[in-house]
């Protein structure tokens, strides 16, 4: 039998029994689709995510008062002995390599304008704020360098929105009005540009006062956070620490927690690659059941065309030829099915893509021509003791069974 000859024969084998042909593929076809949805979503969720944590940039130190234990706890959690000041944050700004620095505390207070009351984020910050978080003002300007006590706010673009347009997006002007938050007397000066949302914090719904007066306001004796920008070339870890080195000179001891954009994205990648662990193990199980239902229906196969083998070995095919032509068919069979899983797994990301558009699915090419490799090879290897009985009959006990 010439290979065209093989190619043929395994084809229409397969397009004899359809309706077999087409239940023993949907295992590894559900296997495949598995795989290509599970993973277009992990590397949808893993994209939001990252672009998430990093729509404020990637070269960013956090420093929080307490120091992180092994029980997990939170540093913000835990008492510090002494908290992180403002002169913390002004001897942080001369430590090499960092280009700007922001102290910051956050409370929650109702903000209160014409009329109109909204409870809202309140961070006291400096003015470091636009080139640390990569955020500006569309109107007006940030709170000032001169200006640490003064008591001036600049609202966020949701914020703004809803106490001076009446939530419509139209009409009233913010800039130089008067607005209490927490029941004390502020003047805007600057209304943000729209940020949209992190993890589900609407950045936009915010106000923005001077450290100094938040302080107060918030009856704080220490900054909540201290984020440093620095400069994009220097390694992250020498500048942690030498900001390690610098607040423990200041402290007498380590009683602070300092945490890079590189540690949290390394973080979050472990967690997101155990996830794709899970999903491919998942997978696997379904090709490998997917396998099984391929290795049954070839043994009844076998014992079904027996007389068909005996017809082609007296006609003068090989036992290698015999072997061929069922593993060809088994391996066949799989591969199909891996394409109909790939173009069910990838219509349905497609879909959860269109019904849910904050969750942007991607297609995970590797793992797709991984998944069609494995079920390939699972079909030839279903295929193995099929084939070998097919090979091993008599030619002549098989024709006279027929």
């Amino acid at each position: 039998m010439r290979l065209r000859d093989i190619a043929t024969y395994t084809l229409g084998a397969v397009l004899a029994r359809r309706g077999r042909s087409a239940l023993t593929l949907s295992g590894i076809a559900i296997g495949v689709a598995a795989v290509v949805l599970l993973t277009a979503i992990g590397e949808g969720v893993r994209s939001f995510v990252l672009a998430e944590f990093t729509q404020f940039g990637t070269n960013l130190i956090a420093v929080n008062p307490g120091k992180t234990t092994t029980m997990g706890m939170s540093g913000a959690m835990i008492a510090s002995v002494r908290p992180l000041s403002l002169d913390d944050a002004g001897a942080l700004e001369r430590v090499p390599d960092v280009e700007a620095v922001v102290g910051v505390v956050t409370g929650n207070a109702a903000v209160e304008a014409g009329g109109r009351s909204r409870r809202t984020m309140v961070f006291g910050a400096g003015p470091e704020v636009p080139a640390i978080w990569g955020m500006r003002p569309a109107l007006g300007r940030f709170l000032p360098r001169d200006g640490a006590g003064r008591a001036v706010a600049v609202l966020g673009a949701k914020l703004n929105r809803e106490l001076f347009q009446g939530g419509t997006g139209g009409g009233g002007a913010a800039l130089g009005e008067r607005i209490r938050i927490g029941g004390e007397p502020f003047r805007v000066i600057g209304v943000m540009a729209p940020k949209g949302q992190m993890l589900g914090f609407d950045l936009d719904d915010t106000v923005y006062i001077p450290v100094q007066r938040s302080l107060a306001m918030f009856d704080r004796e220490g900054l909540m956070e201290i984020d440093l920008l620095y400069d994009r070339d220097a390694d992250s870890a020498a500048v942690a620490k030498r900001v390690k080195e610098l607040l423990i000179r200041r402290h007498g001891r380590e009683d602070f927690t300092i945490t890079t954009q590189d540690q949290m994205l390394e973080v979050l990648g472990s967690v997101l690659d155990v996830l794709t662990a899970i999903v491919g193990g998942l997978g696997a199980i379904s090709l490998v059941v997917g396998g099984i239902g391929i290795l049954t229906i070839m043994t009844i196969a076998v014992a079904e065309r027996r007389a068909e083998i005996g017809l082609l070995r007296a006609l003068g095919a090989s036992r290698g030829q015999i072997l061929a032509l069922f593993l060809l068919e088994a391996t066949l069979l799989a591969l199909l099915g891996g394409a109909a899983g790939f173009l069910l797994g990838a219509g349905g990301a497609w879909l959860i893509g269109a019904l849910v558009p904050a969750l942007p699915t991607r297609t995970a090419w590797d793992f797709v021509l991984l998944a069609e490799a494995a079920a390939g090879l699972i079909g030839l290897a279903a295929g193995v003791l099929p084939a070998l009985r097919a090979a091993a009959l008599d030619p002549v006990a098989a024709l006279h069974e027929e």
